[in-house]
């Protein structure tokens, strides 16, 4: 480094002093090719870290940039996304960044003034576009949860000092020889009118890498992009060989296991348009990243990850629980290497697993939480067949899995008793299902005999038990055996058809692109003032919403901005000024509409008389109404989305009309969604976090963590806590306030989202200031909100939860409503709880005499139990009817089951006097239950055991006949399921059961004939 430096020096005097430009041109490009042949002669500089601990290098990489590159350090994001419906988990270290790469990010945020950032984020990469889960345990590489290292540049350095920066990161602060090292670059593609990316090419050149390991690549391997649509560009990737002492440039992006790819520069240029041209962005910004467990690998010596420090710990820990030999590396299909992939699938799952659910993700049964309960039970099935592990296995390696990420992402420590709690339990019910399902997939591989596994068996496996399609190919392939893929891809496709036919109605979003956003901001279009959202008052108790008046600074038709939209057309419509709530915070957005007077529109006239029918026409002043079908924010812009009934042109004069019904529900919802958090936290303790809500104008829905459904009491406790705030009518105060002082708040609650700055804090009861002041110990709701609220709690009237119970283990949902609804559900709970109570003392009274009484008790109580299940009341009052009528309905039941006997034997005794015990009893008995005319088959059988017995009865009001039989245990020439279900068809019904009991329904005018035609159908089978 020394001599380059005094080359430079040398140059640079020489340049000065010359005071030619050719002879200066030639000069730099002279000290070009020397600085490259120094650097290829000099050997990396710096200490070898050769052996450094997987948290070493985690802080190395973080440290570097900080501390010599000026970048901010940002906490990881959760694995679930926020707000980006797109993913189901954070797949890369981008994807916290999109706001910025799209323009979208809110100006008023600290993210908005981001220029150099580096982090570790935690990824999840299985399900969508992304999916490594079937690769894990089939090599050494493949993770569904990683570290990725990154480093971003938004609109700061590009492509020369990232190249740099990540040269001697990796040559000089890690020690990685440079001749084990090759770079890949973007090598252009024709079809897409793109250049190769010489300049990238250069800059490593210049640092010193030979040209033979500088190799081009097309857009499959060095062109990013972040999907179909959005920014793109090309990429320069680090690849390091494991071999090294040879020259192997062919191996490159050959996807061997010898020489891989350990770093990814983006260099983000280009917006990908709708039409699939590329436009340059108006910021040029870099995104690079690099999986932790993989550079470990590069620096510890190691070729497969699971031999690295990030997973031995896990392997000796599995390997202490179960029966299987310890962990060995091996690979492949062999029997015997089938251990050790069970050992890398249990370790990476059960790391996945636990960061998930410390994330708020818990295993489910649609989108992320599907993917997990698939991971989950893939680790289960592992533990417990092929490395026999007992139950609870799993869940026992969430301490050693916090010891090993503890340091990094702290919440696995925090979490680790709730996370082994949740994976046990849904271990538990997995494990009885895979036991069901091993035996019905054992049972038709022995039916199938070297044929295609039925596709249709695979299937119901997967719907009806929870088996991931994947786990049983896993479990099909150890047994040799293939499903037939034709028919199973049929099935799932026909699935994602019926589901996506029930989601095609939704309309796109009109919300403008990073070009589009880029072009407003150069335009000088002042982000959207909604600040008059909040300017309402109280005036003789009612909620005044003041008129609003706005100009349209721009149109936005779904690909680019207009001057003007006509008759028909959807658009995106950017005000000055709105009183619109736009879409945040799990608040819906406002509804209205807006017009424009002084619009002119020809009208007819039609003037009738007896001299003259012509049609006159005239011009009249007439309001256009644009209905808001939906307000969305972006990069600063509330965007109002509309369809145009006439014509619309930037520099119209709107005024904007709220739906105030609508914006009053949502202000009560928002406001009681703060009580009722604050209501949880008083009744159940600190613990409790929220986990999302959603609040409507019908509505509120809340989600929060606690470790099982709340009982009855407590349910009442925070009903009587909530009531209270309510009836206390507490003033609702808010305030801006600098981020900074805000999240200094004693008790401040808050949830996983970007903040701008200023942020505003909604307090109930306390002002702000004096929050902020520290002048009050008084426990109260204080939280960071940008949603619309109640200027006085009693505006609530009441609230009143009207469900409450787990989503999934550790995290309840609650439903609540408020106002006129929850008056009117605690009044439909008085009246429920009065018709319970009526029912319980006739039942006390004296027991049901005869059996349609009592099957007259049965049809109230359920049909009162429906009701309670299914009527808006408090939950708490639900489940207590709940108990009192599942008691009442086992008593009713009991006394059923007594008459129907009685009833029965009744019947039989009849019977057997009449016939006597004969080998053929084929007759009629009167009554209306099915379950009787069972019961008198089976005390008939009972009674002569080498009888076939058949009874039938008939309905003559409805024309309906039930149908019973038995036959005795050796009576192989006639089956009872045979017999009734040969007689229900002939009667137009159907029939269903064993060999030796069976029952149906069937109709007709007349049985005589339908006994005679039974009878002789058992004769002709039993030869009797």
């Amino acid at each position: 480094m020394r001599r380059e430096a005094s080359c430079r020096l040398v140059v640079l005097e020489a340049v000065r002093g010359s005071g030619s430009t050719w002879f200066g041109v030639a000069v730099v490009q002279m000290m070009r090719l020397l600085l490259r042949r120094l650097r290829q002669l000099s050997p990396a500089s710096g200490r070898s870290f050769s052996g450094l601990p997987a948290a070493q290098v985690r802080r190395t990489f973080l440290d570097f940039f900080r501390d010599q590159h000026q970048h901010l350090l940002v906490p990881s994001a959760p694995v679930r996304p926020r707000g980006d419906p797109s993913l189901l988990f954070v797949n890369a270290g981008m994807n916290q960044f999109k706001p910025v790469l799209l323009g979208t990010v809110d100006p008023r945020s600290q993210m908005a003034l981001w220029r150099r950032v580096a982090n570790s984020q935690r990824c999840v990469r299985a399900g969508g576009k992304h999916n490594d889960l079937e690769d894990v345990g089939r090599d050494g590489t493949h993770h569904t949860f990683f570290e990725m290292l990154g480093s971003w540049s938004f609109g700061d350095y590009f492509k020369e000092e990232a190249c740099r920066m990540a040269w001697s990161l990796l040559t000089e602060h890690y020690g990685i020889p440079a001749d084990r090292l090759y770079v890949s670059y973007f090598g252009g593609d024709a079809g897409s009118g793109l250049t190769a990316d010489r300049e990238t090419r250069d800059i490593w050149l210049d640092l010193g890498v030979p040209a033979s390991r500088v190799l081009p690549f097309g857009l499959k391997d060095n062109f990013w992009e972040m999907g179909d649509t959005g920014p793109c560009g090309p990429c320069t990737e680090i690849h390091y060989d494991h071999v090294g002492g040879r020259h192997v440039p062919a191996l490159v992006n050959a996807g061997g296991p010898e020489l891989v790819e350990i770093w990814n520069l983006v260099f983000i240029q280009y917006n990908r348009e709708a039409d699939q041209s590329l436009r340059l962005l108006p910021q040029f910004s870099v995104d690079t990243g690099m999986g932790l467990e993989r550079l470990v690998g590069v620096l510890q010596g190691k070729r497969s990850n699971y031999d690295t420090d990030l997973f031995t710990p896990l392997l000796d820990a599995i390997h202490q629980r179960s029966k299987a030999a310890r962990y060995s590396g091996r690979m492949g299909a062999a029997p015997e290497a089938q251990v050790d992939r069970a050992y890398r699938v249990v370790a990476d799952h059960v790391r996945t697993l636990a960061v998930c659910i410390a994330d708020g993700v818990h295993p489910g049964m649609s989108g992320a939480e599907l993917v997990l309960r698939r991971i989950l039970r893939r680790a289960v099935r592992f533990c417990a067949e092929v490395l026999q592990a007992p139950p609870g296995s799993l869940a026992s390696l969430v301490p050693t899995v916090a010891q090993t990420l503890g340091d990094i992402f702290p919440e696995l420590s925090q979490e680790a008793d709730r996370i082994a709690d949740i994976i046990d339990e849904n271990e538990g019910h997995f494990l009885s299902s895979l036991r069901r399902g091993s035996r019905l997939i054992q049972r038709t591989c022995l039916q199938t005999d070297g044929g295609h596994f039925p596709a249709a068996v695979a299937w119901s496996l997967h719907r009806d038990l929870g088996f991931p399609l994947d786990l049983v190919d896993l479990m099909l392939e150890e047994r040799g055996v293939q499903v037939d893929r034709q028919e199973l891809d049929r099935l799932v496709s026909h699935d994602q058809k019926m589901r996506a036919e029930q989601q095609a109605d939704a309309q796109p979003r009109l919300l403008p692109d990073v070009l589009t956003l880029a072009a407003l901001q150069h335009s000088g279009v002042p982000h959207t003032d909604d600040s008059p959202k909040y300017c309402y008052h109280l005036e003789d108790g009612r909620y005044v919403f003041p008129a609003c008046r706005a100009t349209v600074l721009a149109l936005y038709d779904g690909r680019a901005l207009v001057p003007e939209v006509g008759p028909g057309q959807r658009c995106g419509v950017i005000l000055d000024q709105t009183c619109f709530y736009s879409e945040q915070g799990g608040q819906s957005h406002d509804r209205g509409y807006l017009t424009r007077d002084g619009l002119w529109v020809s009208q007819a006239s039609w003037e009738t008389s007896a001299e003259s029918s012509d049609v006159s026409r005239c011009s009249v002043p007439q309001e256009v109404l644009l209905s808001v079908e939906e307000v969305n924010r972006a990069g600063g812009y509330v965007v109002h989305q509309v369809t145009v009934p006439d014509h619309l042109r930037t520099g119209d004069q709107v005024e904007l009309h709220l739906d105030q019904a609508h914006r009053l529900s949502c202000m009560v919802k928002h406001t009681a969604t703060h009580v009722l958090n604050f209501a949880l936290r008083s009744v159940l303790g600190r613990s409790v976090q929220q986990r999302g809500s959603h609040i409507s104008a019908d509505r509120l829905r809340f989600d929060f963590s606690v470790k099982g459904s709340l009982s009855s009491a407590q349910l009442q406790q925070v009903d009587r806590c909530v009531r209270d705030i309510i009836s206390a009518n507490q003033d609702v105060h808010t305030q801006e306030v600098p981020l900074r002082l805000a999240s200094a708040i004693r008790g401040l609650r808050t949830v996983d989202e970007v903040y701008p700055d200023p942020v505003r804090v909604v307090s109930l009861g306390v002002p702000v200031s004096e929050l902020l002041a520290s002048r009050t110990d008084r426990e109260t709701s204080v939280e960071l909100c940008c949603g619309t609220h109640l200027l006085q709690t009693g505006s609530i009237q009441d609230l009143v939860i009207v469900s409450e119970k787990q989503q999934v283990k550790g995290i309840s949902r609650i439903v609540a409503v408020t106002g006129q609804d929850a008056v009117q559900a605690r009044d439909m709970g008085r009246v429920l709880s009065q018709e319970v109570e009526s029912l319980s003392a006739r039942l006390s009274g004296s027991a049901p005499s005869s059996l349609g009484s009592a099957l007259q008790f049965s049809k109230e109580a359920s049909a009162l139990s429906d009701a309670v299940d299914n009527t808006p009341i408090p939950q708490w009052q639900r489940r207590e009817l709940q108990v009192r009528l599942r008691a009442s309905l086992r008593s009713i039941g009991t006394a059923i089951r007594k008459l129907e006997a009685q009833q029965a034997a009744e019947s039989a005794a009849v019977l057997l006097r009449r016939r006597g015990q004969t080998e053929l009893l084929v007759d009629a008995v009167e009554t209306d239950s099915p379950s009787v005319l069972m019961k008198t088959v089976n005390q008939l059988s009972a009674a002569a055991p080498l009888s076939h017995v058949m009874l039938l009865a008939h309905q003559r009001h409805s024309g309906k006949v039930f149908c019973a039989c038995q036959v005795p245990k050796d009576s192989p020439a006639l089956a009872a399921s045979d017999w009734a279900v040969a007689l229900c068809r002939r009667l137009g019904g159907s029939a269903g059961g064993s060999a030796l009991v069976a029952k149906g329904t069937g109709s007709s005018g007349d049985i005589t004939e339908a006994l005679r035609w039974a009878e002789d159908f058992a004769r002709k089978k039993t030869g009797r």
